[in-house]
């Protein structure tokens, strides 16, 4: 997400090491970043829990009030972990509509998580999962149990020579995107550094937040999608949070035709409620 792109151009995009062509649901135009995405997340460094001043209580501030902050949960530090390569993919069975096993756990948990903490947005899994698939194919479909890619998932170095991309440089020394010049979107939701750090949710409830693994990245991605107050209920304001992916109607549309695949598989195989029995008279007398 975030690519930065240049109107309009409409072509096929690239992810990370493998091009992103996954078939889109009859009826729909495949799309691509062809069109312009605005990246409207600004660089936001998270204050640390401990040793920063900015983020220990006021001197003068109330019981009441340091109550509340003593209940509110630390940001979570954000960062890529390293990991062995010799991982095996979680073996969890695809859900309806062919959505890998832990990523469609970590679309649901990101809709339960944000119904609590945003009850406004009302965020359904199956946009994330849309998004999911239009981004990374659920990270090419190959996650461990704990949901990291098997391997990293990285977009194109945004550095303007791709066609219908501009340069975008890097911010973060390349902590989370390897790079040291240009930057380059990450995970399977494909968040720009940047743009990352300023979202990062903890969707494992681990301390840490990584774009890498698609609990933190599906939630962080919710909370991108509905920061400003939107509400997933309106289509007009689904249409701008998703848009902030890339700006492009045809990627909304690609975007919303994936969404209702996926929620209509999960209803076809949802089990049907039995029957009342009958009511019977006891004793009745004819």
């Amino acid at each position: 997400m975030g690519r930065h792109r240049k109107q309009p151009a409409t072509q096929v995009r690239r992810g990370s090491v493998i091009a992103l062509t996954g078939m889109v649901p009859a009826g729909f135009a495949a799309v691509t970043a062809g069109a312009s995405a605005v990246n409207t997340a600004e660089f936001m460094i998270m204050p640390l829990a401990h040793g920063d001043p900015a983020a220990q209580p006021a001197a003068n501030a109330q019981p009441d009030e340091l109550m509340h902050m003593a209940h509110q949960p630390a940001p979570p530090v954000v960062k890529s972990v390293s990991l062995a390569e010799d991982r095996a993919a979680a073996d969890l069975p695809a859900a309806p509509g062919g959505i890998p096993g832990v990523a469609n756990t970590a679309y649901h948990h990101a809709q339960d998580v944000l119904a609590e903490e945003n009850p406004d947005c009302h965020m359904s899994w199956s946009i994330l999962a849309g998004i999911g698939q239009v981004e990374s194919h659920h990270a090419y479909g190959k996650l461990d149990a704990e949901g990291y890619p098997i391997k990293p998932v990285y977009g194109p170095v945004l550095n303007g020579t791709l066609a219908g991309n501009i340069a975008v440089r890097e911010t973060d020394g390349g902590a989370l995107d390897g790079m040291d010049s240009y930057a380059r979107a990450v995970g399977p939701m494909q968040f720009l550094p940047e743009t990352y750090r300023k979202y990062a949710a903890d969707g494992r409830d681990s301390g840490v937040s990584d774009p890498q693994n698609i609990y933190d990245a599906a939630l962080t991605a919710g909370k991108y999608l509905c920061s400003g107050g939107l509400d997933m209920n309106s289509e007009a304001q689904r249409t701008k949070a998703i848009m902030r992916y890339n700006n492009s109607m045809a990627y909304v549309m690609n975007v919303m035709a994936w969404e209702s695949k996926y929620r209509d598989a999960a209803a076809a195989a949802a089990p049907v409620p039995a029957a009342p029995a009958p009511a019977t008279t006891v004793g009745a007398r004819m």
